[in-house]
């Protein structure tokens, strides 16, 4: 019987690499890169519905890509690009697998034109950190299904 997948430590790493790139730590942000590598690259499948299966083979290699250039890089630039796509595909897993039991929210910064998501409705924006950390607003929200 297939059950639904734990994919949450996903998410729960995501907002680690996040959280550091708010407070503009390269370091912080390679090392929970680092552990979100492990995270998406140690998924169990074999117990994963099918549709769960399905939507995170989809993503996994692009997730992987951008996890692995945040983990190996010291140039927080470098991360903010790489986070871009990387937030684009967390929100796509998001909107199809539950990753968490909590509001995920989609915010938009206009001076980048780019999205990250966040499981706080206040806007910390992790492009800019201390230079416009409120630069931003929430575009969408994920419900828990």
């Amino acid at each position: 019987s297939a059950r639904p997948a734990d994919l949450s430590p996903i998410l729960t790493d995501y907002y680690q690499v996040k959280d550091a790139l708010i407070a503009g730590d390269a370091a912080a942000a390679a090392t929970a890169a680092g552990e979100l590598l492990k995270a998406i690259n140690g998924v169990d499948m074999s117990s994963m519905a099918a549709a769960d299966h399905t939507s995170f083979m989809a993503l996994q290699d692009k997730l992987a890509f951008d996890a692995r250039h945040i983990s190996e890089s010291k140039d927080i630039n470098h991360q903010r690009e790489h986070f871009m796509s990387l937030s684009a595909n967390v929100y796509k897993l998001a909107k199809q697998v539950k990753l968490s039991s909590q509001p995920i929210y989609e915010d938009y910064c206009p001076m980048k034109k780019a999205y990250w998501l966040s499981s706080d409705a206040v806007i910390k924006n992790p492009y800019f950190g201390s230079t416009m950390p409120d630069c931003g607003k929430v575009a969408a929200t994920i419900q828990p299904k």
